[in-house]
């Protein structure tokens, strides 16, 4: 079943394991070396840049308010920047689909907002606890099924509602730094249009920064370079922490980073892991805590980078981008000490266009895909809409709630529409 003809939701290759059978390593690493080209290796450096820039600093910043030392705050970048790397690294090669790690954003910013109601121990605590609770939704195959039951207009709705905030800050960034944002956006149209066999964004990357040096636009250097090894964190459990910290988490896991990442791959015509996607983000979740971190998990807007057709033509090799995020990932975060130091002179308005520029073509994919002819229009608009608002209730964030939303509109307002794919399916099988 291919996804763009499909208004349901897409099946993965292999629905009948808990854990989905994939092409394997060996087959990863043996097509990987022909894969790694200009434009995979131009998208996982965009998207790497993007993860270890704006997210770094929630993060970062969130740390600091929290009166946490240095050591702490560079242990917990090793811990989501390391794991989220190797998230990357192990799924890529292994179903040889652009599958990106990272961590949770908005995730990130629940946390950090915590931070000052808990000590750190409770928080790491409360970081485990949500971890367990991602595996244990993972392994009972739950995510598989109701991912296959959500009509795939909807999915592709709340992509596009949740995403389009990449593309108006190219419109906020040109505002606020017109040279350097302009030289970007003239690197992305020279290249696209003369030079189309290296992708865009690699242009605008390019004529950004030059931009960025002429016009002084770089952040200064502060708290100077040093190595800092990361620190094993011993949890503690706290009632409160559990409730404002661990459940949300979870469903900002499950509900908006995770389910983000599998819309956008549908969309561009994968067939995800669902089960194994969530099993791992749960091992992220234990896994990361250990050394502070608050999660590590599937990510949404890394993955639609790396997905992208700014990452090649050849959606087969896209998964080397991947890789090359997850490689950068990884040595941003056993790098911490330094890395820390060096992320905050990244101009902000580089970095959120080039971002923007390379989301172009998952959106327009997921807006075409989310109002079929003649099939669902209410459930769909709810979702695009309610994404779009970036709403948060009881700290759970609006993906999550587009989805809900736009199910229930369809379910009150075109019944007919929203069962008959299932239907279909069910008289095809009979």
């Amino acid at each position: 079943m291919t996804v763009p003809d499909t208004p349901r939701s897409a099946e993965t290759a292999d629905t009948t394991h808990l854990v989905e059978r994939g092409p394997g390593f060996r087959a990863g690493v043996r097509d990987l070396w022909g894969n790694l080209n200009p434009a995979t290796i131009g998208a996982g450096l965009v998207a790497a840049i993007f993860g270890c820039t704006g997210p770094a600093l929630i993060v970062i910043n969130g740390a600091h308010e929290a009166g946490l030392s240095p050591g702490l705050t560079a242990s917990w970048i090793f811990g989501i920047y390391v794991f989220g790397g190797l998230i990357s690294i192990v799924l890529a090669l292994h179903y040889k689909q652009p599958i990106t790690g990272a961590f949770s954003i908005p995730g990130a910013a629940l946390v950090t907002a915590a931070l000052p109601n808990y000590s750190f121990p409770e928080m790491v605590g409360a970081f485990l606890l949500a971890g367990l609770l991602v595996l244990l939704v993972g392994v009972t195959g739950l995510v598989r099924r109701v991912v296959q039951w959500i009509p795939f207009p909807i999915v592709m709705a709340m992509i596009a509602g949740a995403l389009i905030r990449f593309g108006i800050e190219i419109v906020n960034s040109a505002a606020a730094a017109p040279v350097v944002a302009g030289a970007a956006l003239l690197g992305f149209v020279l290249l696209s249009r003369f030079l189309p066999a290296v992708p865009g964004v690699v242009g605008a990357l390019v004529l950004g920064l030059i931009a960025a040096g002429l016009m002084g636009s770089f952040g200064t250097l502060e708290g100077g370079l040093g190595l800092t090894a990361p620190q094993l964190i011993a949890p503690s459990f706290d009632l409160g922490a559990v409730l404002a910290v661990a459940i949300p988490l979870a469903l900002l896991v499950i509900g908006a980073e995770n389910a983000q990442a599998m819309g956008v791959l549908m969309a561009e015509r994968y067939k995800p892991p669902f089960n194994v996607m969530t099993i791992i983000s749960g091992f992220g979740g234990l896994l990361a805590p250990l050394f502070g971190g608050h999660n590590a998990n599937i990510a949404g807007p890394m993955t639609a980078i790396c997905s992208s057709d700014q990452a090649g033509e050849d959606r087969a090799g896209r998964y080397a981008a991947t890789v090359v995020n997850g490689v950068l990932f990884g040595l941003f975060g056993v790098f911490a000490g330094v890395t820390v130091a060096l992320v905050t002179v990244m101009p902000a308005e580089l970095t959120a266009t080039v971002a923007g520029l390379a989301m172009i073509g998952v959106l327009v994919r997921s807006f075409r895909a989310s109002f079929p002819d003649g099939g669902l229009q209410f459930g769909p608009f709810f979702a695009l809409v309610i994404a779009m608002s970036g709403v948060t209730l009881f700290n759970i964030s609006a993906p999550f709630w587009a989805l809900v939303g736009g199910v229930l509109a369809s379910l009150l307002l075109e019944p007919r529409h929203f069962w008959e794919p299932q239907a279909a399916a069910q008289n095809k099988t009979a």
